[in-house]
């Protein structure tokens, strides 16, 4: 073959690589877009799952009976301080709950809250000093404390520090039972209110099946029972359990559930049991869930 020859054979190859690239060129473009948009809508998604937490809060709630604690759950904006968001919770939202109080002072700073070996060590401001709450309300105010901090799965135990300090006049707390014995652990014993409360599923999240169903209560015989139902509040599954403890005293629960998720992907939880003082008056507890 002569080099004229080839040469145009070269030529012609050229032109014809050059004509697929401009015709690819759009294509190329919009697989680029496309892709960047499904990013960017995985991103928006991520984003939303994460705009809200739910915590357990604890506050002391005072009758002409009793003087007990008390549990909430708050929504919080997703944080990732949110051990020292649920301290200042305590410190600045009225609670929900009729008769119950904000023991710490409100003018209160959280400094910090640092966890190390699951100790949360919980740093105040020299205001924390001046609540005036008696002895039972002590107890049961750090009690609180605690018991908001230990509802996160990293933290087991709970100190306190005042201006980055333990000792003098921080050791002697609130002037009655101090900080001798810290670390504080969980106790859920004197929480009378509500009666159930569910931990697992948390509101709104998409559930697996068989469902797993996890909560505290303090029931007429330690009955629980839990169904499944739909948007239209048909029963989809229903099933017969037991708290670890009967009411008076408070106990853990946890049982599984299967169904069958309906198309629709909404549905609602529902926990019940008896009064804790007669075993009248059903207790009825809703956590909205969704399904793939």
């Amino acid at each position: 073959m002569s080099i004229h020859h080839q040469t145009a054979n070269n030529k012609k190859t050229s032109f014809l690589v050059l004509l697929l690239l401009i015709l690819a060129a759009p294509a190329l473009l919009f697989g680029c877009g496309q892709k960047n948009d499904q990013e960017d809508s995985s991103a928006k998604l991520n984003n939303s799952e994460k705009e809200n937490m739910h915590i357990g809060v604890y506050y002391v709630k005072y009758t002409s009976k009793d003087t007990y604690l008390v549990r909430e759950e708050h929504t919080i904006p997703n944080t990732n301080d949110a051990l020292k968001t649920a301290v200042q919770e305590l410190i600045k939202v009225k609670p929900q709950t009729e008769q119950a109080v904000n023991v710490i002072p409100y003018n209160t700073t959280v400094l910090g809250v640092k966890v190390k070996n699951a100790t949360a060590v919980v740093n105040f401001s020299k205001e924390i000093l001046d609540a005036n709450i008696g002895s039972e309300g002590e107890v049961l105010g750090i009690q609180s404390i605690v018991n908001t901090l230990t509802e996160f799965p990293s933290v087991e135990a709970v100190s306190f520090q005042v201006e980055g300090t333990s000792e003098g006049r921080a050791k002697e707390w609130w002037g009655h039972y101090g900080l001798y014995s810290q670390p504080f652990t969980r106790d859920v014993s004197e929480v009378y209110e509500p009666a159930i409360w569910v931990t697992h599923p948390q509101p709104n999240q998409v559930t697996g099946v068989p469902l797993l169903v996890k909560g505290s209560a303090r029931v007429w015989e330690g009955k629980i029972s839990v169904q499944v139902v739909d948007e239209n509040n048909n029963i989809l599954a229903k099933k017969h359990g037991s708290a670890t403890q009967n009411a008076p005293e408070r106990g853990d629960f946890e049982m599984s559930i299967k169904f069958d998720p309906p198309k629709d992907g909404k549905g609602e939880l529902q926990v019940f049991g008896r009064n804790p003082n007669n075993g009248s008056d059903l207790i009825k507890v809703s956590v909205p869930v969704n399904w793939p």
